[in-house]
């Protein structure tokens, strides 16, 4: 396989982030495709299972995610268990897939008791896909990560090949909660800055500069929920393993307005306990 980057463990990043309003609307830099699912009528998580035989598992799943996370029967990642490292950037591509807004960024790393990671995007849902004691929350942010093989060289120096088709996911996540000082985390702020360029479903545009370190550190300084569960989306594939923040990361009122009004509606519904029997399977068999 050919090496495609040098696996980073956990540096310390010190750049500046640059973020604010584009004072005039710039037209979209380009097309992407748009998902076939969706969050609305035939197109929604009712139904996907029936759009691609390869969702079996969103209809058939025990361990499906979203949850409602029980802070008393949740596990927690013991301390310094997690290292997440996503150097800053000058700008990504941000799209708008018809089902959400994605950033596609592929330079940052996972670390874990499990393996390592290779960041592949991040993405938004409003409102929130997971639940802390039943609460919803505004928004929550999913950073998507997939297993690299990792290789050592005569030299002793560590590398990553590509990634395997089949290789394991792991999801960090982060919830919103509405600022009551007009605050909001600074990276979200360049994430979003240009999101009325996008407002079309099938475009995208560019950032600002990115910078993670605030979220970096907000992650280690806080408690992290972990749980193994499902993509959130078809094919709702198994076996990703979820760490959540506990503490949620602040969203000024302006900035959640003009996500909202792009992103709309894309939140799955929450799911049966994990292990349990597939909320779609018992509501089909009380009909039946």
């Amino acid at each position: 396989m050919k090496v495609t980057s040098i696996l980073p463990f956990l540096i310390a990043v010190s750049a500046s982030c640059l973020h604010g309003t584009s004072l005039m609307p710039r037209a979209a830099d380009g097309t992407v495709d748009v998902n076939s699912f969706n969050y609305t009528n035939t197109g929604g998580p009712m139904v996907w299972y029936g759009l691609d035989s390869a969702n079996s598992a969103c209809s058939k799943g025990k361990h499906q995610s979203p949850i409602d996370i029980v802070t008393e029967d949740i596990d927690y990642a013991s301390a310094n268990s997690v290292h997440f490292h996503v150097p800053s950037a000058d700008n990504a591509k941000f799209e708008n897939l018809g089902s959400g807004l994605e950033v596609v960024l592929t330079n940052g790393t996972l670390v874990t008791k499990t393996g390592s990671y290779k960041l592949a995007q991040f993405h938004f849902h409003t409102p929130s896909e997971h639940r802390i004691n039943e609460e919803h929350y505004p928004m929550e942010a999913h950073f998507v990560f997939e297993t690299a093989c990792m290789y050592t060289n005569k030299d002793n120096s560590k590398f990553i090949t590509d990634l395997s088709p089949a290789g394991s996911i792991a999801v960090v996540a982060f919830l919103f909660e509405l600022s009551q000082f007009g605050y909001s985390t600074p990276l979200f702020d360049s994430v979003f800055a240009h999101i009325d360029d996008i407002a079309t479903p099938g475009t995208y545009t560019m950032t600002d500069a990115l910078d993670f370190t605030g979220i970096t550190q907000h992650l280690n300084s806080h408690g992290i929920y972990q749980y193994t569960g499902s993509l959130t989306t078809p094919p709702c594939t198994e076996e990703v393993a979820w760490y959540i923040s506990t503490e949620p990361l602040p969203l000024n009122v302006q900035s959640y307005n003009a996500v909202k009004h792009v992103l709309k509606f894309n939140a799955r519904y929450t799911q049966n306990a994990l292990g349990q029997d597939n909320l779609i399977e018992i509501a089909a068999s009380e009909v039946n």
